[in-house]
């Protein structure tokens, strides 16, 4: 007996250490067997904890959840989560980044606990890693979507990703809540960064290339995470611009622009799905039974998992006003279609959804519906087997070539926006006058959800990493540099105008750092898109020096400089980088890269005028005086698509392989691609499709293809694209996606061409 005893305990103990490091795959119908056996022996309070999702700081003593130093785990409070409540989920980081090891004991004593249970279910922890592992120190960072999407470079993008995957498994943590999917249409909201931009099919194929990263491996192996599409749907688009507030967008407009990046989505096999935390057209979408049930479940045929966003079960009744009281919220979301909610703070859902059973208001089969999802996802991502870290995992975190490839996508991703006399590239051994707030910080460069949720914290930032004040000096040495750029976004010193003109004077160019501070979510919230006043000063005082200005912009989201754009000899776009950004910039300004990065949204001139480039041709038209009329109606500082390089390139020999499409048949269109220039390079070319007429008013234009590819100086290359009658096809008022014959232009680059579709 006591031999037995000790077998049992040895065994344990390998087990919680991480020691079952084989992978165990599953098939579907073994999963179901699995899942349904469990599922006739869990009682209605296990079934609805599996349901509730919780954030770290409940299960932490005081000293933890306040400062997130030590890092402890109240023994009481975890055996009341997961005994009393039999709580399911757990996701967030305190209020610092963790190590590995930190993240692996936080995993280990969580599942220690949950494998006691009754019926041995370990918990799904979940985390928003969202350019990288968000809250893991030494984590790689790379540009948030709105950089990504402006490489147009879908194979870099999943290498981000897969890397992300990785970094991410080696902590323990198995879910992320990844990728954006919703629509950058408007640039005052503050979470426009997360996004990939303005354009449909662009947000679709950085989506699917991001989902595909992350899974594609197979769940159970340890280098994969199970994706989390998000916001369902229509949520980045409020009226008035801010977090969390509610969007007036037509039923054909979301199923036109918004829904079919998630239809994608959902056809590729993404595992889970977030919802909007807000409102359409006066409906919350957590309690939208129209659009989780009959849109995502009966017409998209989405088989994953529903989980809400932070809080938003409780808020139809405390911020919606939806619901009567906290109990019919959670009926009202329940019934709605949601399968987890992210409560979570406390243990009311759980309460009231138990209540809600017994009482026969919610069905314990609908529970089932639910419960079966999220065991499910569980088995897929091995927790059954090993609920603990992963060696092999911890193989993949921190090395070396995730920097490298955090310095490609940077590189790829800056857009060159204007080069007035090809004054870029600068010598490296002129004196250049660097100045501005996101000269020497970290925080502009990563943006939100870097080493904390807002990512303004210098301090977290690895010593190593770069400031563009010290990627300068290492390019062209201390003697070369003048500095005008100090440590912190918000440092005084950084808006000193005199100090400025001063300094000027002993330089041959300005390179003026302007742009955002990091922030994240509801706490980037903006009332005017011009940029800073403080800023603009600095720039206005730059520019009346008369030395050459160079403005670099580190930026979620387009700030409006219209005021200094003429005066300005250069503006390079450089988004919100990542880690290795600052190399990256430099780079570019010294001729060590040659940018060819695009733009993923039109830049606006105006802030009362956010015109999307697919835009319907009745917009361009305006009436100014009156009995004269004009077509300036889409007018932004750059367009869609805008992004020069050091290299010249031209567009010429159109070709289409047939000038009729038929029925299902393809078309084949191309063009010859030249770089006319003495600089090798890489260009994102585009593919742009026109409806001449359709019964619903068509787009002017709308990106169907690019493809990015290298051109050594003076080559010439044919690229080809591939299209089909899917590619012609529009939203009627039925909220159907229909094809109507007619006349098509395309148009790549300068070249133009039209083709007829017959059905």
């Amino acid at each position: 007996m006591l031999k037995k005893t000790f077998l049992l305990l040895t065994t344990l103990s390998l087990f919680t250490q991480g020691a079952l490091a084989t992978p165990v795959k599953r098939s579907a119908q073994d999963i179901d067997k699995e899942v349904t056996h469990l599922l006739s022996k869990m009682t209605i309070e296990e079934k609805v904890g599996q349901m509730t999702q919780i954030t770290l700081a409940v299960i932490l003593d005081k000293g933890s959840r306040e400062t997130g130093d030590g890092l402890t785990i109240s023994k009481e409070k975890l055996k009341k989560a997961i005994h009393t409540y039999k709580v399911g989920s757990i996701l967030n980081s305190t209020a610092t980044a963790l190590s590995v090891k930190q993240w692996n004991r936080l995993i280990k004593e969580i599942q220690d606990e949950a494998l006691q249970t009754p019926n041995n279910i370990p918990v799904i922890y979940g985390v928003d890693a969202i350019h990288g592992v968000t809250y893991t120190k030494g984590s790689t960072l790379f540009p948030h979507n709105i950089g990504l999407a402006a490489t147009r470079n879908v194979e870099l993008v999943k290498l981000t990703a897969k890397a992300t995957a990785k970094e991410l498994r080696a902590t323990g943590v198995r879910w992320n809540f990844d990728p954006v999917l919703d629509l950058g249409v408007n640039p005052i909201w503050s979470r426009f960064s997360e996004t990939y931009g303005e354009d449909t099919y662009l947000t679709t194929q950085m989506g699917l290339g991001t989902i595909q990263a992350y899974e594609e491996d197979g769940l159970e192996n340890t280098t994969a995470v199970a994706s989390t599409m998000k916001h369902f749907i229509g949520y980045s688009d409020p009226a008035n611009g801010k977090d969390r507030t509610p969007a007036y967008i037509p039923d054909i407009v979301l199923w036109e622009k918004y829904l079919p990046q998630f239809k994608a989505a959902v056809d590729a096999g993404s595992s889970s799905i977030m919802i909007n935390s807000a409102s359409v057209n006066g409906i919350p979408v957590h309690g939208s039974k129209r659009l989780l049930t009959h849109l995502l479940r009966d017409e998209l045929g989405f088989k994953g998992l529903v989980v809400t966003d932070w809080e938003d079960v409780i808020r139809l009744h405390t911020r919606h006003m939806v619901a009567e009281s906290p109990r019919e919220a959670v009926r009202m979301a329940v019934d709605a279609g949601i399968d987890m909610s992210m409560v979570p703070k406390d243990f009311s859902f759980y309460e009231h959804l138990v209540d809600l059973v017994k009482s026969g208001d919610i069905t314990e089969q609908r529970l089932d519906k639910s419960v079966a999802i999220i065991l499910a996802l569980k088995y897929k991502l091995g927790l059954f087997d090993n609920a603990y870290h992963e060696p092999e995992a911890a193989k993949n975190f921190g090395k070396a070539e995730y920097k490298n490839l955090a310095l490609k996508a940077a590189r790829e991703s800056i857009t060159l926006l204007k080069n007035a006399n090809d004054i870029l590239p600068l010598p490296k051994n002129a004196k250049i006058l660097l100045a501005g707030p996101t000269g020497h910080s970290h925080a502009p460069l990563n943006g939100s959800w870097s080493y904390s949720w807002q990512g303004d914290v210098e301090a977290n930032y690895p010593e190593d990493e770069k400031t563009i004040l010290d990627a300068f000096q290492k390019a062209i040495g201390k003697k070369n540099l003048i500095t005008h750029s100090y440590a912190g976004f918000n440092n005084e010193k950084n808006y000193d105008v005199k100090g400025l003109i001063k300094k000027a004077k002993k330089a041959d160019y300005i390179v003026l750092a302007l742009g955002e501070n990091a922030y994240a979510e509801s706490p980037g919230a903006l009332d005017d898109l011009n940029l800073a006043k403080n800023q603009m000063q600095l720039a206005q005082a730059a520019l009346a020096t008369g030395k050459p200005v160079i403005i670099v912009l580190a930026e979620g989201r387009p700030r409006i400089i219209k005021d200094i754009v003429a005066a300005s000899k250069a503006i390079i776009q450089a988004y919100t980088p990542g880690s290795q950004g600052a190399q990256a910039i430099s780079d570019v300004v010294f001729g060590d890269y040659n940018p060819d990065g695009k733009l993923p949204y039109s830049y606006p001139q105006y802030t009362g005028d956010f015109a999307t480039y697919d835009r319907v041709y009745l917009n361009d038209i305006q009436q100014l005086t009156p009995g004269e009329m004009s077509y300036n109606g889409y007018k932004p500082q750059w367009p869609f698509g805008h992004g020069l390089s050091y290299s010249k390139f031209e567009y010429s020999k159109i070709k289409i392989s047939k000038k009729v499409l038929t029925g299902n048949d393809e078309l084949t269109v191309s063009a010859l691609v030249t770089n006319t220039s003495q600089f090798d390079a890489k260009h994102a070319v585009e593919l742009y499709v026109s409806d001449i007429f359709a019964s619903v008013s068509p787009a002017v234009k709308r990106l169907k293809a690019f493809k990015k590819i290298k051109l050594a100086a003076g080559q010439s290359k044919r690229v080809r694209f591939t299209l089909t009658k899917a590619d012609l096809s529009f939203v009627n008022p039925e909220l159907k996606r229909i094809v109507e014959a007619g006349e098509f232009k395309l148009a790549i680059g300068s070249e133009q061409i039209n083709f007829t579709y017959q059905l």
